[in-house]
């Protein structure tokens, strides 16, 4: 038997009292109209939290900037769309969840041109790169960065009347935050580039302060961030702890209330002489709740899901090597994203120990119509 009471203790995240350890985290559905949720979106969340999670956060919402994404079906919060998410999280509470509406901007890997409304827009990044050596688009002037820097803000201030408990600042996976962070991104010689992460974690914390004063100091800020990119698994935005800790005492000065850690595996080392994941670093050198991430549950990271590669369960190691890192102090919370696409009642199947029960993930799941969702919870 696998004790995973250690999981299901409650934790503050700034002034949001969660009830246990478990993240729904941000994966890009694709089930939003002109940037609004739509029924299928806020039931997906709902079951959710009726399954267990403690806390969702959001598919990537793209701010109000015209730059952001051209994408009709991704997420967008803005006077327009900010009555529908005022419902889709008015469901959340009524289940008895909490919310974070995670802030993105797809920065250089935007698509030029187009024939939508927004097409004319410049695609913008801090080099005009979507990757090391990929031109794409511009780099953003001094001003367009200010402007999008008031878009986070704009964003959080509507998601916080909204009635959000908080939001995340989404800074990974190869975005326009994480092209900031990245230094074979950001080749600007400006206060925002070079060398120095300090330099370079410039634009998120501006970000994070900026929000932390619009919206006080109960609202949570979570910031996720990571290494790899889905165009470069090798990337890195910091090479030593060093660096690493330079760039959290920045974030935590601004006003960051979480840090996410995103990882392929969570049980992977960052760096060679040392067990530490990058969750267990951020924990190690830092001072802020962490979040560790990366194929709980599976066998397969999630990027090898998008290329193809069907499955298979890692439920019991995987929920033992889990609970060492968290009783060691790694981290202490834990996104679960593919495991609980596959089966809305992981957090709870977990809690009773009815591991057996879990219905493992299907490349499948990841373009689930309406009746395809009707059919599983049925079947569950």
């Amino acid at each position: 038997m696998i004790d995973t009471e250690p999981l299901f203790t409650p934790i503050a995240v700034g002034r949001t009292l969660l009830p246990n350890r478990f993240v729904l985290p941000g994966m890009q559905r694709g089930w939003c109209r002109q940037g609004a949720p739509t029924d299928l979106l806020i039931d997906y969340y709902r079951r959710r939290v009726a399954g267990g999670v403690g806390l969702i956060v959001s598919e990537s919402v793209a701010i109000d900037h015209p730059s952001s994404t051209q994408t009709d079906s991704f997420a967008r919060l803005n006077a327009d769309t900010a009555e529908a998410w005022r419902a889709c999280i008015a469901a959340i509470k009524e289940e008895g969840g909490h919310i974070f509406l995670q802030l993105w901007h797809e920065g250089g890997v935007r698509t030029v041109g187009g024939e939508g409304p927004l097409a004319h827009h410049p695609t913008l990044s801090p080099s005009g790169l979507a990757a090391a050596a990929r031109p794409n688009g511009r780099a953003a002037t001094r001003e367009e960065i200010a402007a999008i820097r008031q878009s986070f803000v704009q964003s959080a201030r509507l998601a916080q009347q909204a009635g959000a408990d908080g939001v995340e600042v989404h800074a990974a996976h190869g975005y326009l935050l994480d092209q900031f962070l990245w230094p074979a991104t950001n080749q600007r010689d400006d206060e925002y580039g070079g060398q120095d992460i300090r330099d370079r974690v410039r634009l998120p914390a501006e970000i994070v302060r900026e929000i932390r004063q619009a919206c006080g100091p109960d609202f949570a800020i979570s910031l996720r961030f990571s290494q790899w990119k889905e165009a470069d698994y090798k990337a890195r935005v910091v090479e030593t702890p060093e660096e690493l800790r330079a760039m959290l005492d920045i974030l935590t000065e601004a006003g960051v209330s979480a840090i996410h850690a995103s990882t392929r595996r969570f049980w992977e080392p960052e760096w060679p002489g040392s067990p530490l994941s990058l969750a267990g670093w951020c924990r190690k050198l830092g001072t802020l709740p962490v979040i560790t991430v990366g194929s709980v549950g599976l066998d397969t990271d999630v990027m090898e899901s998008f290329n193809g590669k069907e499955p298979g369960a890692r439920i019991i190691e995987g929920l033992e090597d889990l609970l060492k890192r968290f009783e060691g102090g790694e981290f202490d919370m834990v996104s679960v994203g593919r495991s609980q696409i596959g089966d809305p009642q992981w957090v709870d199947k977990v809690r009773r120990g009815e591991f057996d029960r879990i219905r493992i993930f299907q490349r499948a799941d990841m373009r689930m119509a309406d009746e395809v969702i009707a059919a599983q919870a049925r079947a569950l």
